[in-house]
């Protein structure tokens, strides 16, 4: 908030002392809660590392509202905390209507919550405030509970400031790309924050579209979001020259060949059968129309998969299979250990891999089949744990439409809601769809929209364990 309080100072916005008092009493009351539970027993284990995450969050989520609220650029704490929450979960949903009159300082502020969340907030307090004096391993489990967790470094604290130092480094050499594109410093560095955390936040009400007639911006983004989409770890061998480990990953091959299949689906029906013509999005005169049906079948495939949530283009406008289609793809996500949401590349690849199992176990009833993954056999207790988690989502998803046609919300954009939110893809379907923004969803379904957002985010577990009675029985 500090940080948002010096570029409000640098434009000169008008709201710099807003900003900076919702930074001071952040910090107060932060320090204040720090004094009355120094003498707390610092010792955690699994079940506290799961309450400080996701009460963390919900913290978090709470104090981040003040820059909003205080500067009157949402007054209203419900939309406030709506827009925060959508930030620090990285869906980048926004009830915003007019984003370009907001003042600079606090569309920082907004860009900086989901390139916080991210990583992790609780990641980012491990790498960078050792003083706490506790271990961190319970937390970095409860924070990224995938089914693999690959540790860089025998210690948590290092592992997380190495993946802290290439979120970073990415970020930075994308802002410096996109300037040297032709975007000014302040929209480079928010749409670089928003690409990394595949948050999707923007600074123009267009989002994306507003750069249609510069393919070269579009394409800078378009790699950046399939690094965020990819497992940072792989990133991390890629500095380190072992580039094996990432050709023979099989989830960033699958990866690939998803997000190669797709835009080639979604391209061809584009250039041959989109009912609105490019030109009206877009000057296919530039580099030809090949290259446009291209670059937008490439960016909304790679938007919607890794959860970014960006728009180039209204899809829903082309074709109704392309609008079944990409609302198919918000079921995806990216790779595990990327800062995409949704159900993640590895869980569909487990998941296919032990549906044919079943075909050859049916056959050979007594034969040991277990299921590999990077050619070493995959434990039960894991399959298990992948085959509840997808239970549970589709369970979430069809809770959460039902939720939100309680409010009276038609089919389309029920669902379409309750994918977007519970996957943080942001754009949906309907009333809420690629152009359209949250501002018209009632009080009540922001705050049940902010629920859904928390538990994709913290992939289910973390939260709804929360909810159980025996969670919080005496062992």
């Amino acid at each position: 908030m500090l940080l948002a309080a010096l570029i409000s100072l640098v434009y000169k916005d008008g709201v710099t002392l807003q900003i900076f008092l919702a930074g001071i009493t952040t910090l107060l009351i932060g320090l204040l809660m720090m004094v009355l539970t120094r003498n707390h027993n610092k010792e955690m284990n699994k079940r506290e590392g799961y309450i400080v995450v996701a009460f963390g969050w919900i913290i978090m989520s709470l104090s981040g509202t003040l820059p909003y609220v205080l500067t009157d650029s949402i007054p209203s704490f419900t939309n406030a905390f709506f827009e925060t929450i959508s930030g620090y979960t990285t869906t980048g949903a926004s009830i915003l209507n007019d984003i370009e009159v907001v003042p600079k300082g606090v569309l920082f502020w907004r860009s900086l919550t989901h390139w916080i969340g991210g990583m992790g907030i609780i990641v980012l307090a491990i790498a960078i405030l050792p003083l706490l004096g506790i271990g961190g391993m319970q937390l970095f489990a409860a924070e990224a509970p995938g089914p693999s967790a690959d540790k860089l470094h025998p210690r948590i604290t290092d592992t997380a400031k190495r993946l802290w130092l290439i979120y970073f480094g990415y970020t930075a050499a994308e802002t410096i790309f996109l300037q040297l594109a032709g975007m000014s410093f302040f929209d480079a560095i928010n749409h670089s924050m928003a690409t990394l955390s595949t948050g999707g936040f923007s600074t123009k009400n267009a989002s994306v579209a507003y750069w249609n007639n510069q393919p070269i911006i579009q394409y800078i983004i378009i790699l950046f979001m399939f690094l965020a989409g990819t497992n940072f770890v792989l990133s991390y061998f890629a500095f380190k020259g072992k580039i094996q480990k990432i050709i023979h990953d099989e989830e960033f091959k699958l990866y690939f060949k998803f997000i190669a299949i797709f835009t080639l689906i979604a391209a061809l029906i584009i250039y041959f059968r989109a009912d609105v013509s490019l030109s009206s999005v877009d000057h296919p005169m530039v580099w030809g129309e090949a290259e446009s049906a291209f670059r937008h079948g490439l960016f909304q495939v790679l938007t919607v998969i890794t959860t970014t949530g960006f728009i180039s283009a209204d899809y829903t406008l082309w074709t109704p299979f392309l609008t079944v289609f990409f609302f198919g793809l918000m079921f995806l996500g990216g790779s595990a250990g990327s800062t995409s949401g949704g159900v993640k590349v590895v869980r569909h690849l487990m998941l296919i891999k032990n549906g044919f199992l079943e075909f050859k176990r049916t056959l050979h009833p007594n034969a040991i089949l277990p299921v590999r993954y990077n050619k070493r056999a995959v434990s039960g207790d894991i399959v298990f744990n992948i085959l509840g988690f997808f239970i549970l989502y589709m369970l979430s998803f069809i809770i959460g439409s039902l939720g939100f046609s309680m409010f009276q919300l038609d089919f389309e954009s029920s669902i379409g809601l309750a994918a977007s939110t519970l996957g943080n893809v942001g754009p949906a379907l309907g009333d809420f769809g690629p152009v359209n923004n949250y501002a018209a969803l009632p009080p009540l379904a922001q705050w049940w929209a902010s629920f859904l957002m928390l538990i994709g985010r913290l992939e289910l577990f973390t939260v709804l364990i929360l909810l159980t009675p025996f969670f919080w029985r005496n062992r």
